[in-house]
């Protein structure tokens, strides 16, 4: 017997569609919390999922070491203290399977998932001026209607598999670690190759060469990468932390990053002596983790010559670790300074080339020129590799909003739109669309914060901002086009400002063939992006219009 959501939308079609208050796109972290706090104000939603299950990144992201970043005690929501208490996280940093699991308790606690629609991937939203009404229809044909959308795409969400020549006449079996089986692969005696060293690579690479007969790394940029320190979760520091949660979260406000617990810098590297630097970054290094390092010293992010000392006592460190030193070279970035673009957690990465079955090919002096039915062909070599992994990336930021037509009556997409890079204000809104809100888009902190927090946060003034509506009579809501066109310039201004358009990175979309080389997410800190945002709403929504 199909339960009640089940019927609802299998009799729906587009003489008769789903009429809601409001339509998510998206179950993940984000459309979870948007379903939370849309039912808290009384609104009716659905939430539409492309997936068999809730849980967005890491739904899809099962590949072998897939772990968060952000320690678990911080990478949780907010919205209840009971939840926060009783969760019990096993290790430092969560895996993405423990990570899933909190997720469907969310899910599961909060009745969430009565208004999860799964395994329907939305491809159009059109808004009507004339009704007010945004028009949602799916990949599976269902037809919903509301006056509000709000699109939790997520920010890594669309998985970009290289068009590489041949791809499809490999014999063996290939692999994209944002579509992982959720199966598993056993890599035990085969060939593997592993292309793409990013996050996700850094991540898996260990744990594959612990299992392959012969493990190639095929790659083009070297990545710095820092030691996570993962552990299990001591219980003394999980219960000082929860007696400190109400604290913890009202101080993560103010940090840049939205993350607490890290006391802020108060000395320029450049102030330092060597020593005192030395030991400051060695320090940092045995703590582990990537905000703490960052945190070393006031300027590591905004001057050259100060990120130089951290990103030299990095590339030292991979020169004492790898012992080969042609490879130890290779593994050392010098394209871009340390932090300007995503900085990995590792365990045991660099180590790993020390193993006698793993090979790193440089693609950057010898191209991929092709996938062949026996494996990887480069300018000098071909590899003969049973399995193939591609650690790839996503169409990071704007890629799932430009997959969907959205658009306004028979306008512009919000694509052609975006073509020369995205425009929002705040990252909340688009010029041109009204009703339609973005949680964490572009032009917002988003991937430079703890993202559950900047959800959390996006979602309470997307619910704020609805309730005011309501209770004044008001139906639409857009942002100026010249607030739109100053937050954008202010965004840019920002990351100007800083060594962040140094490097070559997916926040840039430098990895997307045609992309518009625009810095995507806002750079200014999340304290201050919240106070203007709280400033906005106060000043009675300043750079919006309302209307009846």
């Amino acid at each position: 017997m199909p339960d009640v959501l089940e019927r609802e939308i299998s009799t729906t079609d587009p003489a008769n569609p789903l009429t809601l208050d409001a339509i998510v796109v998206g179950g993940g972290l984000g459309g979870l919390y948007a379903l939370r706090r849309l039912r808290e104000i009384g609104l009716t939603a659905r939430a539409f999922e492309a997936g068999s299950g809730v849980g967005g990144t890491w739904f899809w992201n099962r590949y072998p070491g897939a772990r968060c970043d952000v320690e678990s005690m911080e990478y949780s929501y907010a919205f209840d203290d009971e939840l926060q208490q009783e969760w019990k996280w096993p290790e430092r940093y969560g895996t993405q399977s423990e990570i899933l699991r909190y997720i469907n308790h969310v899910a599961d606690r909060f009745d969430l998932r009565r208004d999860v629609i799964l395994n329907t991937r939305v491809t159009s939203a059109v808004f009507d001026p004339a009704s007010n009404t945004w028009t949602v229809r799916t990949d599976t044909g269902h037809v919903a209607r509301a006056p509000f959308c709000i699109m939790a795409t997520g920010n890594l969400s669309t998985p970009r598999v290289p068009d590489f020549k041949g791809i499809n006449t490999f014999k063996g079996r290939w692999y994209h670690s944002g579509l992982w089986p959720h199966e598993g692969v056993d890599f035990s005696g085969l060939r593997v190759g592993v292309i793409g060293t990013g996050s996700s690579g850094v991540q898996m690479i260990p744990l594959i060469a612990a299992q392959a007969k012969h493990l190639h790394v095929f790659q083009r940029t070297a990545n710095f990468s820092l030691p996570a320190r993962n552990g299990p979760l001591d219980p003394e520091i999980e219960a000082t932390h929860k007696s400190e949660y109400p604290a913890r979260r009202t101080a993560a406000y103010d940090t840049p990053f939205g993350i607490a617990g890290f006391p802020p810098p108060v000395k320029a590297a450049l102030e330092a002596t060597p020593e005192e630097r030395e030991a400051k970054y060695e320090a940092k290094w045995a703590e582990g983790g990537s905000i703490s390092f960052l945190y070393s010293y006031t300027d590591l992010l905004v001057n050259k010559a100060a990120n130089d000392t951290a990103s030299e006592f990095v590339r030292n460190k991979i020169r004492s670790i790898v012992r080969d030193p042609v490879v130890a070279e290779l593994l050392a970035p010098k394209d871009h300074p340390i932090g300007t673009k995503r900085l990995c957690l590792d365990t045991n990465y660099y180590e790993t080339y020390n193993r006698d079955n793993v090979t790193l090919v440089d693609v950057r002096s010898s191209p991929i020129q092709e996938i062949t039915p026996a494996g990887v062909k480069t300018e000098d070599a071909e590899y003969e590799l049973d399995t193939i992994v591609f650690a790839t990336g996503f169409d990071a930021m704007t890629g799932a909003l430009r997959e969907i037509d959205i658009r306004v009556g028979n306008g512009p997409t919000l694509a052609e739109k975006w073509a020369g890079g995205p425009l929002t204000y705040l990252g909340l809104m688009v010029s041109g669309f009204p009703n339609m809100f973005t949680i964490t888009g572009p032009g917002s902190p988003s991937v430079k914060t703890q993202m559950i927090v900047a959800i959390e946060q996006h979602m309470d003034w997307i619910g704020d901002c609805l309730a005011t509506m309501r209770a004044r009579g008001m139906h639409r809501i857009e942002p100026r086009p010249e607030a739109e066109r100053d937050w954008v310039q202010h965004v840019n201004d920002v990351a100007d400002g800083t060594l962040y358009p140094l490097a070559n990175s997916w926040y840039m979309g430098v990895n997307i063939p045609g992309k518009p080389k625009v810095f995507m997410p806002y750079v200014g800190g999340f304290a201050g992006y919240k106070n203007k945002c709280d400033a906005v709403a106060a000043n009675d929504y300043e750079g919006f219009v309302m209307s009846r």
